[in-house]
């Protein structure tokens, strides 16, 4: 579908909006129905809630085709990791923007309409769209780590099959400089290079490792610092 028409897109954001906030008015409804004993009606609003998440997924798939997956099972793994972080950037996009721009604007309205308890509640969901975003940033996090240990741990599957098969093993030594010495996680295997960081848990990249503060912890298992070994990597051969 051509997104380029701004006329067609916006009708498509608008036509998302409307149908998900259906499905919540009606979930609520159905609440309502069950609390005051209606439980057919409750079953009612129930099942119209679930029809309209279906037309705001169909919506959605035509603002976002980059997200639609027909068959994983055809995906390669690069694909899959492409299609989860664009759906965790638009996360981060949405949250951030609730907190940063959209509640902070609908409170300062509120107070200005000498509405205390709309402003406070405004406040709150700016507070939580933060977690949120937060929560989404670290996952994303996360999720590029792991990319770092799967390649790790098929290295090392690639190697002792290599050994296995009469070829030589491979030499690995820890480096020495300790602005660019890595170090892995014994638990989880995520490895910390000093190169990069870990911005998202405050240590800024060119950070060595033993620069690090001891109440640091692992970001993916949040095993501690001590169980962080250093990093034998690949010597790599000279040529004669």
């Amino acid at each position: 579908m051509d997104l380029s028409n701004f006329t067609t897109l916006q009708n498509l954001e608008s036509a998302f909006g409307g149908e998900s906030m259906a499905n919540r008015k009606y979930l609520f409804f159905a609440a309502v129905a069950r609390k005051l004993g209606f439980s057919d009606l409750a079953k009612l609003f129930k099942e119209t809630a679930d029809q309209e998440t279906e037309h705001a997924f169909a919506h959605f798939e035509l603002l976002h085709p980059e997200l639609v997956v027909k068959d994983a099972a055809v995906l390669t793994e690069e694909q899959k990791r492409e299609i989860i972080s664009r759906c965790l950037s638009l996360a981060i996009e949405g949250e951030t923007y609730e907190y940063t721009t959209m509640y902070p604007e609908f409170a300062a309205a509120a107070e200005s309409d000498r509405d205390h308890p709309a402003a406070e509640e405004f406040l709150k969901q700016a507070q939580e769209s933060s977690d949120h975003a937060n929560t989404f940033r670290s996952a994303a996090h996360r999720f590029g780590l792991l990319k770092f240990i799967e390649n790790y741990h098929a290295d090392r599957y690639t190697e002792a099959l290599e050994v296995l098969n009469g070829g030589e093993a491979v030499t690995r030594v820890a480096g020495e400089n300790p602005q660019t010495q890595k170090w892995i996680c014994r638990q989880c295997s995520m490895i910390y290079d000093p190169v990069t960081g870990d911005p998202d848990s405050g240590i800024a990249p060119g950070t060595a490792f033993a620069d690090i503060p001891d109440d640091w912890s692992c970001p993916i298992c949040g095993a501690t610092k001590k169980t962080f070994k250093p990093l034998e990597e690949k010597v790599v051969a000279q040529n004669k």
